[in-house]
C-alpha cells in the first residue's frame, strides 16, 4: 500500500503542531523556574547581608515643641504644603504632637527601625538654627530647629538610636557645646549650611573644625542644592568650600553626592568629584539618592572607579515614599523582576535598601557606617 504524497508533509504538521506547545510551555516553566531561583538567590544574599549590622546614618527628626522639646518649626514653613507632607512622612499628625509630645516622632523612627530585618540602627540628627551676632539662635530666620538636648535625651530611650549632634560655629559657646555633644555619645556633627547660614569655608571657624578632629568627630554636611525648606543660601552648598575642613583633617561626609545645583556655572556634583582624589578623608553618604529629584545620580557615580569606597549608608528619613520615590523610577537602571521584588518589601527601610542594592550598591557600602563612625558593639554607643 502506497502513501500519499503529502504525507510526510502532514506528519510533520501534526508534529509541529503537538511539539511546539510542549516546548513552549517548557520554555515558560524554565524561564520561570530560573526567574523564581534567580529571586531566590537574591532574595538569600539579600538576607545573608541584612544578618549584619546595618546603619543608617542620615536620619532627620522634628517637632513643634510639643512636650517641652525645645523644637520649633517656623512659621513659614508650618503654613506650606510641605508641613503637613512631613507629617505624613513620619507618620504622626499634629494633634499626637501636642497630646503626646515631639517624642513621638523618635519613638515611630525606633518602631520602623526595630520592624526592618535590613537596618539595625539609626542615627538621629539635631539641627541647629542661624545664629545672630549675640551668638543666640535667631529664630525669625530659623526654618527648623532641633535642640541637641532633646535629641541626646530621647535617643536614650532607645537602644537602636544614635545621637547625632548639630552645632553652628558661630555660637559663641561652639567649642564648649562640641565637648559635651562628644561626651553625651554623639557619632557625629551635622550642618545644612544654605539654611543654619554657615559658610562650611570660613577662616574663622578653623578652631571649630580642629576641635572636631581633636575629638575624632565626623561632619556630616550637605552639598548641593538645597530645595527641602524655604530660602536657601545654595553658595554655602558648594563642594568646593569643603576644601578648608578636609585640609585640616576633618572627616567629612558630603551628603547625597552633592547631587543636585550648580555652582560657578558648573554641576555640584562635578565640582565634588575632584576632592577625592585630593583628600583620604572625604567620603560621601548615598542617602535620597533614589529620589525623583535625583534620578541617575547614584548609577552614574557607582561606574566612577574607586568611589564606592568613600560611600556610607543613609536613607535621609522620612522622604522613601511615593511620590518621592519608587522603584519603578528606576526602570532601565535596574530589571522588571528585581524592582517587582523591591516594591514587595513592606518596610521602607528594607525597600530603601534592596533598591539601592538593586542598583548596584556593595555590600560593603552598608557596612561602613559603623567603622567610620567608631561603633563596634551592639549597644548603639561608640566605643
Amino acid at each position: 500500500m502506497s502513501l500519499p504524497v503529502n504525507f510526510f508533509d502532514v506528519e510533520l504538521r501534526w508534529l509541529k503542531w503537538m511539539v511546539e506547545p510542549a516546548f513552549l510551555v517548557s520554555r515558560i516553566v524554565r524561564r520561570s523556574f530560573l526567574g523564581v531561583l534567580w529571586v531566590g538567590c537574591l532574595t538569600l544574599q539579600s538576607a545573608g547581608s541584612e544578618a549584619q549590622t546595618i546603619i543608617d546614618m542620615h536620619v532627620h527628626t522634628a517637632g513643634i515643641g510639643a512636650g517641652e522639646s525645645g523644637c520649633f518649626v517656623s512659621s513659614s514653613l508650618q503654613n506650606s504644603y510641605k508641613f503637613d507632607f512631613y507629617l505624613r512622612a513620619f507618620g504622626v499628625s499634629e494633634s499626637e504632637l501636642r497630646s503626646k509630645g515631639d517624642r513621638i516622632v523618635l519613638q515611630r523612627i525606633s518602631e520602623n527601625v526595630a520592624a526592618s530585618k535590613s537596618v539595625q540602627r539609626a542615627v538621629v540628627l539635631a539641627m541647629d538654627g542661624v545664629i545672630d551676632e549675640s551668638g543666640a539662635v535667631d529664630k525669625s530666620r530659623t526654618q527648623i530647629y532641633v535642640p541637641n538636648e532633646f535629641v541626646n535625651r530621647e535617643t536614650k530611650r532607645y537602644p537602636n538610636l544614635l545621637f547625632g549632634a548639630s552645632i553652628n560655629p558661630y555660637r559663641k559657646d561652639a567649642h564648649a557645646r562640641l565637648r559635651a555633644a562628644h561626651a553625651d555619645g554623639a557619632v557625629l556633627v551635622k550642618w545644612i549650611p544654605a539654611i543654619m547660614d554657615i559658610d562650611p569655608g570660613d577662616p574663622d571657624i578653623t578652631s571649630f573644625y580642629e576641635t572636631l578632629v581633636e575629638l575624632n568627630l565626623p561632619l556630616l554636611v550637605h552639598v548641593g542644592q538645597e530645595r527641602s525648606f524655604g530660602e536657601a543660601k545654595d553658595e554655602f552648598g558648594d563642594p568646593v568650600r569643603l576644601e578648608l575642613p578636609l585640609g585640616i583633617g576633618v572627616t567629612v561626609i558630603a551628603a547625597h553626592i552633592a547631587s543636585t545645583g550648580k555652582n560657578n556655572g558648573e554641576p555640584n556634583f562635578e565640582r565634588l568629584l575632584p576632592l577625592f582624589k585630593r583628600f583620604d578623608n572625604l567620603y560621601t553618604d548615598i542617602s535620597s539618592l533614589t529620589q525623583i529629584n535625583k534620578l541617575g545620580y547614584l548609577s552614574q557615580a557607582l561606574k566612577i572607579p574607586g568611589l564606592s569606597d568613600r560611600m556610607i549608608y543613609g536613607s535621609d528619613w522620612p522622604l522613601q515614599f511615593f511620590p518621592l520615590v519608587s522603584p519603578w523610577f528606576q526602570l532601565g537602571r535596574a530589571s522588571p523582576r528585581v524592582l517587582w521584588a523591591v516594591s514587595k518589601h513592606k518596610n521602607r527601610w528594607d525597600r530603601d535598601v534592596a533598591l539601592k542594592r538593586a542598583l548596584g550598591v556593595p555590600d560593603a557600602v552598608f557596612m561602613r557606617t559603623g567603622e567610620l563612625l567608631n561603633i563596634q558593639s551592639s549597644d548603639a554607643r561608640p566605643n
